[in-house]
């Protein structure tokens, strides 16, 4: 362990704990546990320090986005479904008022001054730069055991794009071929084509993320009890480290394989944290993946999917590490229930993603504070 980076975590806490708790109550009375909470997460993230301003001196001078991102912080923290909720409760709460930032004596931003905001930040990826400094701060210099890797159903309220490609030769929209269905007919000769797995294997992660299906649609996937479930909307695919903070993420379509978000997904981990091993239920079971995760100098725990074969299970101590993989499924569960993974209202990728990562950063710094006390 990193004796010198956890005692700058502990003196961090101790700050909050101690100068700038009492100060904000002795200027706007008691504080409540969330209310706390909120603080240590502002406190944890500074997400202020990542905002850029985007007025260019002309006109009406421009709220201050730094008090706009800590609101949709306070946002995800509190829980609170939308963003006219939100500005009903820094409208009666002055507690959350001061420690958002806002100004006691002037009026609040309207509600469309928050919604140009949030586009603001999800066009620049405010939540996702935010997050990765913060896991490379407190992450960073440790050696991380697993890494959980998970994809779970982010349902929108939007309908499900219509599926294109973009022709090379043209250079317009035009729907999908169809491939032949059936056995080859005698002396007919059909191209193989490698797998989408294989395609991804030594392109950069610029190139994968570009690549990635991201449009919202229609997936299906099956439940603990067998039980096929379907929804409109997209995926998300989540690292999760053993101490239960997000490493990465990536939003998908929900029509895509949570296969084909492995190596994208490994690639942003191994930039911000050194891990040991990689854990995977079935849906990655591919030697393509294992001979990845080995690359890397990682040790691959997929579990494997027998295809109609025999199955083969884990050694006693592979099992007993992969037990850790639980803590994945935990991280979506708080995600959802906790930090307003169920509360889509946006629509977009861009802006779902950004609504999400702000529930990331709350969950995030919510773990880094469950570490220390």
């Amino acid at each position: 362990m990193n004796t010198t980076q956890r005692s700058g975590i502990m003196q961090r806490w101790f700050v909050i704990q101690h100068e700038l708790m009492p100060e904000l109550r002795s200027k706007v009375g008691a504080l409540t546990p969330k209310l706390e909470q909120v603080i240590h997460t502002l406190e944890w993230v500074r997400i202020e320090e990542f905002v850029s301003s985007t007025w260019s001196g002309c006109g009406r001078t421009e709220y201050d986005r730094g008090m706009l991102a800590n609101a949709f912080v306070a946002k995800a923290v509190l829980g609170l479904p939308t963003t006219t909720r939100l500005i009903e409760r820094l409208a009666v709460d002055r507690a959350l008022r001061r420690i958002c930032g806002f100004s006691m004596w002037k009026k609040l931003p309207g509600e469309s001054t928050f919604s140009r905001a949030f586009a603001e930040f999800a066009a620049a990826g405010l939540a996702e730069r935010t997050h990765a400094a913060l896991v490379r701060e407190t992450l960073g210099d440790r050696l991380v055991g697993h890494i959980s890797r998970d994809g779970t159903v982010i349902e929108a309220r939007e309908k499900p794009a219509k599926k294109h490609v973009l022709s090379e030769v043209e250079g317009v929209a035009q729907p999908i071929e169809k491939k032949k269905r059936g056995r080859p007919a005698r002396g007919e000769a059909r191209e193989v084509s490698p797998g989408k797995l294989e395609q991804q294997q030594g392109k950069s992660l610029a190139q994968l993320l570009r690549e990635l299906p991201r449009d919202c649609d229609r997936g299906s996937k099956s439940n603990a009890q067998g039980y096929k479930n379907s929804w409109n909307g997209y995926k998300l695919h989540l690292d999760t480290a053993d101490c239960g903070i997000p490493v990465s993420a990536l939003l998908s379509s929900a029509s895509m394989h949570d296969s084909l978000a492995a190596i994208p997904l490994s690639l942003m981990t191994a930039q911000r944290v050194t891990n040991c091993y990689d854990l995977m239920d079935a849906a990655y079971c591919s030697s393509v993946l294992r001979g990845h995760s080995r690359s890397l100098g990682h040790v691959p725990l997929i579990d494997h999917n027998p295809r109609r074969g025999e199955k083969i299970e884990f050694s006693s101590c592979e099992a007993q590490r992969y037990k850790e993989r639980t803590g994945a499924e935990r991280a979506n569960g708080r995600l959802k229930d906790d930090f307003g993974g169920r509360h889509i209202r946006v629509r977009g990728n861009a802006k779902v993603m950004s609504h999400l990562m702000f529930g990331v950063l709350a969950l995030t710094a919510d773990q880094l504070l469950r570490l220390l006390t």
